[in-house]
């Protein structure tokens, strides 16, 4: 696993990039936190330059990889941050190695699987990908996460069209899968204090639009009745991308939650 680590100080903070992204999401946060914490960023398998075979890309393997990544830096306990995707990977972490974990961020989480079938939502979801071919479907996904288009939006992009499409739809439609399955057994296990920091939200049409000051969704109703003392803050006026288009106000939070972990 390729993994920048940096800084010092506790707790130190573990970070984990969403769906065909890396560890670069994270530089802000790398730089404007390294001195007060120790900061680690990991690529997970099959994206940046960490190798991963499609079979092995699952939210299951990049929980452990997580958790394994804090064991063997002998990291104190750490607050783990995970954006997009990077939310499950952390919840997963979390329920597998609870002892190590100082505290929770979930940055622009949502749910993408539900249901009583949780092969009928796995099956929906390839369906839908097989529907318009799989750089379509993922080119939509990515265009809806920025407010307007830029070079981050331009980047991110790329970064999604060097992703192997079989690892995407295998990664893709396993994290369905996950969320049907997993995700309300992972939030039932967290014992760690637990931050929300949202800026966007997907209504009932599956359109990802930004959220306003005020707003709830679906997946902060989940937050707070699965776990009603969670902190939940909204950064309006930013894409799905806060930590890259509001590092300030992002950073700010990250640092207010890690002082009350100490």
């Amino acid at each position: 696993m390729h993994f920048i680590r940096q800084g010092r100080g506790a707790p130190p903070l573990v970070f984990a990039h969403g769906f065909a992204c890396d560890h670069t999401d994270w530089k802000f946060q790398l730089q404007g936190l390294e001195k007060e914490h120790e900061v680690v960023a990991c690529d997970l398998r099959g994206h940046g330059e960490t190798p991963g075979r499609p079979q092995e890309c699952s939210i299951e393997h990049y929980g452990g990889d997580v958790a394994a990544l804090t064991a063997n830096l002998d990291l104190p306990k750490a607050i783990l941050v995970g954006h997009s995707m990077g939310c499950r990977v952390i919840l997963e972490a979390s329920r597998l190695a609870p002892e190590r974990v100082a505290g929770l961020v979930l940055v622009d989480g949502s749910r993408q699987g539900s249901g009583s079938d949780p092969a009928q939502a796995e099956a929906l979801a390839r369906s839908a990908i097989l529907a318009t071919g799989y750089e379509k479907f993922a080119e939509n996904v990515f265009r809806q996460m920025f407010l307007e288009w830029s070079p981050l939006a331009e980047a991110a992009l790329a970064r999604l069209k060097r992703m192997p499409a079989e690892t995407g739809i295998a990664l893709w439609t396993r994290m369905v899968r996950w969320d049907a399955t997993e995700l309300d057994g992972a939030l039932a296990a967290v014992r760690a204090p637990l931050m929300v920091i949202q800026s966007t939200w997907i209504n009932p049409e599956r359109k990802r639009l930004p959220l306003t000051e005020g707003q709830s969704s679906a997946w902060l109703d989940l937050i707070k009745s699965q776990l009603p003392t969670a902190v939940i803050h909204v950064v309006p006026g930013a894409g799905h991308f806060p930590q890259l288009e509001a590092p300030g106000r992002v950073n700010r939070l990250l640092a207010e939650f890690s002082s009350r972990a100490r």
